[in-house]
């Protein structure tokens, strides 16, 4: 008798949200995958990686965790003490060591051009700041292979990251037990490719798909390639 496919729980980043994964969720479901396309709080890694967590412990039967950009420490964070994740897939995503924050990787290699394009700092109650793009650069720095009008869409949808999210410290690295997949583009502006290729290397991939001229929102301009890496996740034993 065929084991029941595993639930695939997908996990937005900073300045995106659960839409968009849609094109992705489509070809999944076309596939006989039921898929949880989770609301990132994007508060704080740890405080984020709990609520996924819960929506994990939700599951009966294993689980694929799938990350994109800020989206992969909260993964990292979700799948500690959680026995049926079966893997980790990193979409254009961070990979932290225990004690690595989102920025320390951010600026480990040349080439990320994001600070250039936030907009100013949205103070909250907490006193910590929120961060956006400014949304006449979104398309170019975040989504610069998808269609201007969708750009643009994205780019009024935005969810906003608390700063203190990029600079807090990551914990047990869990891609060192759960197998992991990576998937990026060679034309991403957030997360320089090198260090996408540092990490994948670093976590000794299983699989690692480099899309030609893709843009940091890889799943969103190739989600066949992504949904395909997902299913290679999905089926590995």
């Amino acid at each position: 008798m065929e084991s029941p496919k595993p639930t695939v729980v997908l996990v937005h980043g900073a300045f995106a949200g659960s839409s968009s994964w849609n094109g992705v969720i489509a070809e999944l479901e076309e596939g006989g995958y039921h898929v949880i396309a989770a609301a990132n709080p994007l508060r704080g890694v740890a405080s984020d990686g709990a609520a996924v967590s819960a929506i994990v412990k939700s599951v009966e039967g294993p689980v694929v965790l799938v990350g994109h950009s800020y989206g992969g420490p909260v993964i990292t964070e979700a799948a500690n003490g959680n026995t049926n994740v079966k893997a980790l897939v990193y979409v254009s995503a961070f990979a932290p060591e225990t004690g690595e924050t989102s920025l320390e990787l951010t600026g480990k290699f040349p080439g990320s051009t994001l600070s250039d394009t936030l907009a100013p700092p949205v103070p909250q109650s907490d006193g910590l700041p929120d961060l956006y793009i400014d949304q006449a650069k979104f398309p170019q720095q975040f989504a610069a292979d998808v269609p201007l009008r969708q750009a643009r869409l994205m780019a009024a949808t935005q969810r906003p990251v608390a700063q203190a999210a990029l600079t807090e410290p990551s914990g047990v690295a869990s891609w060192k037990v759960v197998p992991s997949y990576w998937i990026y583009g060679s034309a991403d502006r957030n997360i320089p490719p090198a260090a996408l290729k540092f990490m994948a290397e670093r976590a000794h991939a299983r699989e690692t798909k480099v899309i030609e001229g893709a843009s940091h929102v890889v799943m969103v301009s190739h989600p066949h390639e992504v949904a395909s890496l997902i299913e290679d996740a999905a089926r590995s034993e």
